[in-house]
C-alpha cells in the first residue's frame, strides 16, 4: 500500500466532529424523545477473510501476517459493536470481505468451507444488519468473472453489486467502482488501479441522490482512484459535487490507512483504516435527524495516516 499523508493532500482534519471518548458513546439523557432523534451506526472495511485453502505470499512479511488474524480482528470489532448502548442500528463493511478465491469452480464453494462462508458466520454475529460492499479482492478477474462473483455473492450473501437502503429517512447507497470500463474483460482500458462505474450505475445513483434524502455514500476505492468522468462530462465526481448538499458523506477502503479528504470532491470523504490491521479499525456514527448532522463519534482516537486508531472506551 502507498503512505498517503494528508499534507499530500492539503487535508484538514475533521476533528471539531469529534466529541470525548472518556464518556458513555450515549452524550445525552437518554430519554424517549433522544432515542427518536438520534440512531447510530458503524462502518468498518477490508476485514479480508481467509481460510485453510490459503497458503499464498503477499507483496511483504507485514501483509502475509496479517493475513493470519483477519478473523480475529473482525471479531473483535464485532464484540464492541455489540456491546454498545444505545444500540448501533447499521453495519456496513467497505468492500474486501474476504480475501481473493481460492478456486475457479462455481461449485466449489458450496462443496467447501471457504473464506465467504467464513466472513458470512462472522458477520451472522453481529445484532444488528449488516450490508456488505465489494471490493477488488472480492473479484478474482480475469480468472473468475465478474458474473460468477455477483452469482456467489447473491447466493451467499442476498447481496447484489450495488444497493440503497433508507433508515430513518436517510438513505445508504452502496456504489461499486468494479462494474465500468477499467475492469471490463473486453474493454482497451482495462486498469485495474483505477475504479469506474459504467454508465447504467451513474443513471442509478443519480435516480437515488435526486430523491434529495439525506445520504451516506459507501464506495471501497477512494475518489482519488476512480475515473472522475465516464462519459463525456458525465461521471461520479461531477454527481458528487451537484449533489454535495445531499451526499452526508463518502466513505472508502481499500488504502487499509486512515485518510481525511475533507471537502475536497465536495462532501467530506474519509478513508477508513482495515479491520485487517486493527481491531479498532471501525467508524461509530451518530445521526441526529432533527437538525439533520452527523458526528464521527471516535474520530478523536484515529491515528491519521497509519493502519491504527485507539479502542474505543465506551465504560
Amino acid at each position: 500500500m502507498m503512505t498517503i499523508t494528508r499534507r499530500q493532500f492539503g487535508i484538514l482534519s475533521a476533528g471539531a466532529l469529534g466529541s470525548s471518548l472518556t464518556r458513555s458513546l450515549w452524550a445525552r439523557e437518554a430519554s424517549p424523545t433522544d432515542r427518536d432523534r438520534y440512531f447510530y451506526f458503524a462502518v468498518i472495511a477490508d476485514s479480508h477473510v481467509i481460510d485453510g485453502f490459503y497458503h499464498g505470499q503477499e507483496s511483504n512479511a507485514e501483509d502475509t501476517e496479517s493475513l493470519q488474524h483477519t478473523a480475529a480482528n473482525l471479531v473483535s470489532a464485532r464484540t464492541l459493536i455489540n456491546s454498545l448502548d444505545p444500540p448501533i442500528e447499521r453495519v456496513f463493511v467497505v468492500g474486501d470481505y474476504f480475501h481473493n478465491y481460492p478456486s475457479l469452480d462455481y461449485d466449489f464453494y458450496f462443496k467447501n468451507t471457504t473464506r465467504l462462508d467464513n466472513a458470512k458466520a462472522i458477520t451472522d454475529g453481529f445484532r444488528m444488519p449488516v450490508q456488505v460492499g465489494l471490493g477488488n479482492h472480492d473479484y478474482g478477474v480475469p480468472g473468475v468473472s465478474r458474473e460468477m462473483s455477483h452469482r456467489l455473492f447473491e447466493a451467499k450473501f442476498h447481496i447484489k453489486p450495488y444497493y440503497a437502503l433508507e433508515h430513518k429517512g436517510h438513505k445508504f447507497i452502496d456504489l461499486n467502482n468494479f462494474l465500468g470500463t477499467t475492469w471490463g474483460p473486453a474493454s482497451t482500458m482495462v486498469d485495474r488501479t483505477t475504479g469506474s462505474l459504467g454508465e447504467e450505475q451513474l443513471n442509478w445513483f443519480e435516480a437515488q441522490l435526486e430523491e434529495g434524502k439525506p445520504s451516506f455514500v459507501f464506495i471501497h476505492y477512494p475518489l482519488w482512484l476512480v475515473v472522475p468522468k465516464e462519459v463525456a462530462d458525465y461521471g461520479l465526481h461531477p454527481l458528487i459535487r451537484k449533489h454535495k448538499e445531499t451526499i452526508q458523506l463518502v466513505v472508502s477502503g481499500h488504502w487499509h490507512k486512515w485518510v481525511d479528504f475533507a471537502h475536497t470532491y465536495g462532501p467530506q470523504q474519509y478513508v477508513i483504516a482495515a479491520t485487517r490491521y486493527d481491531p479498532n479499525a471501525y467508524m461509530l456514527m451518530e445521526v441526529d435527524r432533527q437538525r439533520n448532522t452527523w458526528r464521527f463519534l471516535n474520530e478523536s482516537l484515529v491515528e491519521w495516516s497509519t493502519h491504527y486508531s485507539k479502542p474505543y472506551n465506551h465504560a
